[in-house]
């Protein structure tokens, strides 16, 4: 603590985003922008493992719907979707009530007096399989720190192009990067280490778990499925807390909620519901505070033991 590269100061709330913070899969305004079927658009990407298996092909079950989408722009079927398109999009993604407020009200717990002195900082994350750019216009996008998703590249670079210039603008043509349910474990580890703030820093580079950025004992994820236990583990494993939600609607959804919680991979659940009055919004907070309390304890101890008192004047007792 308060040594080497990092004060350790920040605490990160990490969220999935589909189903977690909205009740939808993010992509359905752009299947309504584009009058797409979204059924039909899931049951063929559903089917594609299946068929390019017949030719040898091993696809990702959980990204695959990626090379669909570059078909239907492809095909004619989404004309001109580029990646502003995606952006301005996001703006119609609703999520689950009270999610903006909550950003709000669990940033005003570090502006109290005790915490403001340690200068203590609440990051908030978005770790998904879904598209990066949607996510960038959504309500909540200036909000966060950091988005870890799936990217496009718009039109490529040709052989021998001059790649001192800007990239030109058009349709969405190749995939630039994805995260699949096991790969966001990664991004878990870049937020650990400062990967994301400090460029110089790379993922696999070694350095020791009291002197990363972010602790992961300074970490809460959330999340609403089984496709997230692998995240849920390495944040539970190295002391951080994970959290499941539920549609409030969905009994399915709560049951599979209590298996997570039944099966310890998680520390608690809760519905997918975030005003002020929820359990899910005052479970946050309480750990929230009680992770701030921790780091401010824990300088004082580092504090108390580092410094020696001064010389003081024998009294003369004789």
């Amino acid at each position: 603590m308060m040594k080497g590269l990092f004060l350790q100061n920040v605490i990160a709330v990490i969220w999935d985003f589909d189903r977690t913070l909205s009740p939808e899969y993010m992509q359905r305004p752009l299947f309504e922008a584009y009058g797409v079927d979204e059924k039909r658009f899931w049951r063929e990407v559903h089917g594609l493992p299946a068929y390019y298996a017949r030719a040898g092909v091993h696809v990702q079950p959980d990204t695959c719907y990626l090379g669909h989408l570059l078909t239907y722009v492809k095909a004619g079927l989404m004309p001109d979707l580029t990646n502003a398109r995606l952006r301005e999009l996001g703006g119609r993604i609703v999520f689950f009530p009270g999610v903006p407020e909550l950003f709000d009200r669990l940033g005003a717990i570090l502006r109290q007096p005790a915490f403001q002195e340690g200068d203590l900082r609440l990051e908030h994350y978005v770790v998904s399989t879904g598209i990066a750019e949607l996510i960038r216009g959504t309500a909540i996008a200036d909000r966060l720190a950091g988005i870890y998703a799936s990217e496009f590249i718009e039109e490529p670079a040709m052989p021998g192009a001059d790649l001192s210039g800007t990239p030109k603008p058009g349709p969405i043509s190749q995939i630039a990067g994805f995260l699949d349910h096991t790969t966001k474990t990664r991004a878990l580890f870049e937020i650990n280490k400062g990967v994301n703030k400090h460029p110089d820093i790379t993922v696999n580079d070694m350095i020791p778990e009291e002197e990363r950025r972010v602790p992961f004992r300074n970490m809460i994820y959330i999340a609403d499925g089984p496709s997230d236990i692998p995240s849920f583990s390495v944040v539970r494993k190295s002391g951080g807390l994970a959290y499941a939600v539920y549609d409030p609607v969905s009994d399915e959804q709560y049951e599979q909620a209590v298996r997570l919680h039944e099966t310890l991979r998680v520390d608690m659940i809760g519905p997918a519901d975030y005003r002020a009055e929820s359990p899910t919004t005052k479970w946050l907070v309480l750990q929230v505070r009680r992770i701030a309390e921790r780091i401010m304890e824990d300088r004082t101890r580092v504090l108390e033991g580092r410094v020696r008192p001064s010389p003081t004047h024998v009294g003369d007792d004789a």
